[in-house]
């Protein structure tokens, strides 16, 4: 599709446990050109249940800025670099604006 035309972002989001975590995983996604754009947000206070024990923990979420066909290649990363068993993976369609959706492209197809 040519630039302009699709202005479709993908937005993924997980979690991990510290910020040395979030950071290697953030440098890693650009580095490899999987993500234009890794926001770390603050901490979040997580409550759930795991192997039936209630759980709570602080974590940092992620939210990877990347194209709507990388999907199943960020799935297949994470699932070999994050550091949790079962990692958090939340993904949906944002639409942008067109010059945001162009450089989202320019930087996750740029090799």
């Amino acid at each position: 599709m040519a630039p302009g035309n699709d202005t479709r972002v993908l937005s993924l989001t997980t979690t991990v446990g510290n910020r040395d975590d979030a950071r290697r995983l953030a440098r890693a996604l650009l580095d490899c050109r999987l993500a234009a754009c890794v926001q770390i947000d603050a901490e979040v206070e997580s409550h759930y249940r795991w192997e039936g024990a209630l759980c709570a923990e602080t974590e940092l979420r992620l939210t990877v800025k990347s194209l709507p066909d990388r999907l199943e290649a960020l799935q297949a990363w994470f699932a070999s670099e994050h550091p949790y068993q079962l990692p958090q993976l939340l993904w949906q369609l944002d639409e942008a604006s067109a010059a945001y959706a162009d450089w989202v492209r320019q930087e996750v197809s740029a090799r």
